[in-house]
């Protein structure tokens, strides 16, 4: 259950590109058109799309957040499937449009897994189908490290089950070709005694052209690039859209 908390702490709030995926996905999917989210989560994206009447279906590396998102889903044209995103196979499966929303493109290991999955994506793509993926440019990060006593962004923050969740941003920084963002998690008992982890995640450093030429080997072109501003609490990106 933590896992699910934590995933919605830190990523389920974020609302700033769901009008661009709901836009693509009335125009690139329209009718019947079956949509394919990777890295679905609890379903940040997947349930508005399933709810504005896109078949979804949802994919993710982890059983316990799809579990989530199955009950969530409940009444919804949504499917859900646990597989790497690097090495999925869904016999007989085609879409007419394949997101990976929010940089799971940057966690994919380098460029040998960026292009393990888009050839991946590339296979799955009914004819006319289009990809769009999100990435985080190198600019739009900005590095920082957090000490006690420093200003720093404010905490993400949930209460479930009487305990309080709070998820503190500490450093951004560039090592070589990965950035690596640390977090502080605490939780708080309805005692009030406090237990304190250290989440870091790495996303590859990675440009709009670096994923076109990754892209291209897979047999993809180009067709767009959009921009999703950025908001007070997250970063900029751009999403590359691919056909």
């Amino acid at each position: 259950m933590s896992e699910v908390i934590w995933h919605d702490v830190e990523c389920g709030r974020y609302r700033q590109d769901l009008g661009l995926w709901l836009a693509l996905a009335a125009e690139l999917a329209p009718g019947p058109g079956v949509i394919l989210d990777v890295g679905a989560g609890t379903g940040r994206v997947t349930l508005p799309l399933a709810r504005a009447g896109h078949p979804v279906v949802a994919l993710d590396t982890s059983p316990s957040l799809l579990a989530e998102l199955a009950l969530r889903a409940r009444g919804l044209p949504v499917e859900t499937v646990c597989a790497d995103a690097r090495a999925f196979t869904l016999a007989g499966r085609e879409f007419a449009l394949v997101i990976v929303p929010m940089q799971t493109i940057q966690l994919l290991g380098g460029s040998g897994g960026r292009c393990r999955f888009l050839q991946r994506a590339h296979a799955h793509l009914a004819a006319g189908g289009a990809l769009a993926v999100a990435i985080a440019p190198a600019g739009d990060f900005e590095e920082f490290q957090w000490r006690d006593g420093d200003g720093a962004p404010l905490p993400d923050v949930a209460e479930v089950a009487g305990h309080a969740y709070f998820s503190q941003p500490t450093a951004v920084r560039r090592d070589g070709e990965v950035f690596t963002l640390e977090r502080r998690r605490d939780i708080v008992d309805p005692a009030g005694l406090c237990t304190t982890t250290t989440d870091r995640t790495q996303l590859d450093v990675l440009s709009a052209e670096q994923l076109r030429r990754d892209a291209a080997s897979a047999g993809l072109r180009q067709l767009a690039v959009r921009r999703i501003e950025a908001t007070d609490e997250h970063i900029g990106s751009e999403v590359v859209i691919f056909q």
